[in-house]
């Protein structure tokens, strides 16, 4: 329970439906110092407040666990390594993945709990004992792009009450049973950062190199921050006078460039195949190639595309070789500033999430 109107709402059907629920809100690192600049309140000592307040209403037990360590290692030193080697990372991702479902899965075995389930717009089908990921009801809300990784012993154990639901009644059956936070606002951003994008937490926490904001011309038009503050695609915060607006189209670490256009259809922006690094199939391995809708990054509509072919390779880990799979998607029309590090989740015609892995 993060104190949010959806996990709060989610509590209370599951109460409605007759199950025994016990509530726990999670704390996470929050980077020290940094308290007065506090924008976004997730896991805030407010927030907390909100979950006794909530708990309390529904009478259910509240617990709180301390997150903190695995979150720093997990999801915050992950970030910054990602965008030190060049990469735009979701770190959602990586927190639905190895937090908030790893440490909530303890949890339920130390409280010998049944299920563990969140305020997540998903749904879970059992068809046929195979456990099959669905979009939500409420298409704008869906957050079935950063739970692509999740297992089938994970499924088999997950409830989603929101699920089913669009957002605005959500909020009226938090209104309806009297919860404070009926109108709260969703959070944004990264909850681990205090201010609402990352360019500063970044600049705060790696040692940056500001060099030459070059045109696909190659001519000199300005000077970067350092590459790792800017993303494929970025619009914002470039600051460039002149026939603008600018985005960027890549990122050259080797001679330290931002390279930009202003041309929406510089053909630099655009590409119609992509590899990625596959992370998990959710139910079933498909049959290759495979004509299915794509979502290169959260937010984005999803796209038509064909997985073609699949190679394994080694990479090395820690812990030494891997094999890991790749895949190759073509698009069946050119896509705009597909971003290395971002995560490609396929979706079936029926809205089914097949699975998903990073864009390499």
């Amino acid at each position: 329970m993060s104190a949010g109107v959806d996990s709060s709402v989610a509590a209370a059907l599951l109460k409605e439906q007759g199950y025994d629920v016990v509530g726990v809100f999670l704390h996470f690192w929050k980077e020290p110092g940094q308290d007065e600049l506090r924008e976004n309140k997730c896991c805030s000592v407010e927030s907390q407040q909100d979950a006794r307040k909530v708990a309390q209403i529904l009478d259910i037990p509240l617990y709180t666990s301390n997150a903190a360590q695995e979150f720093k290692k997990e999801v915050v030193d992950y970030f910054l390594s990602e965008i030190k080697a060049g990469r735009t990372p979701n770190p959602c991702v990586v927190c639905n993945e190895r937090i908030k479902f790893n440490f909530l899965f303890k949890k339920m075995l130390e409280m010998d709990a049944d299920f563990v389930a969140t305020g997540h717009y998903a749904e879970v089908k059992n068809i046929d004992g195979k456990f099959h990921l669905y979009t939500s009801s409420d298409e704008e809300k869906d957050q079935t792009y950063f739970l692509y990784s999740l297992k089938q012993a994970q499924l088999a154990k997950i409830l989603f009450p929101v699920g089913t639901y669009k957002k605005p009644a959500i909020r009226k059956i938090a209104e309806k049973i009297k919860l404070p936070v009926f109108d709260k606002e969703d959070s944004q951003g990264l909850c681990f950062t205090p201010e609402k994008t990352p360019t500063k937490f970044i600049k705060r926490n790696l040692a940056l190199s500001p060099g030459d904001i070059i045109n696909t011309e190659g001519k000199k038009i300005g000077t970067h921050d350092g590459l790792e503050t800017y993303t494929i695609g970025q619009r914002k915060g470039i600051n460039i006078g002149g026939n603008g607006p600018y985005f960027v189209v890549q990122r050259d670490f080797k001679n330290n460039q931002l390279i930009v256009t202003n041309n929406e259809e510089d053909e630099k922006v655009f590409k119609k195949i992509m590899t990625v690094e596959l992370k998990n199939w959710i139910a079933d391995e498909p049959k290759l190639p495979l004509e299915v809708n794509v979502k290169i990054r959260y937010r984005h509509p999803l796209v038509r595309g064909i997985i073609k072919q699949q190679a394994t390779y080694n990479k090395q880990h820690t812990t030494g070789a891997q094999k890991n799979t790749v895949l190759e998607v073509e698009f069946l029309e050119r896509q705009k500033a597909i971003t290395p590090g971002q995560s490609a989740v396929f979706y079936a015609d029926d809205n089914e999430v097949l699975g998903g892995g990073i864009i390499l």
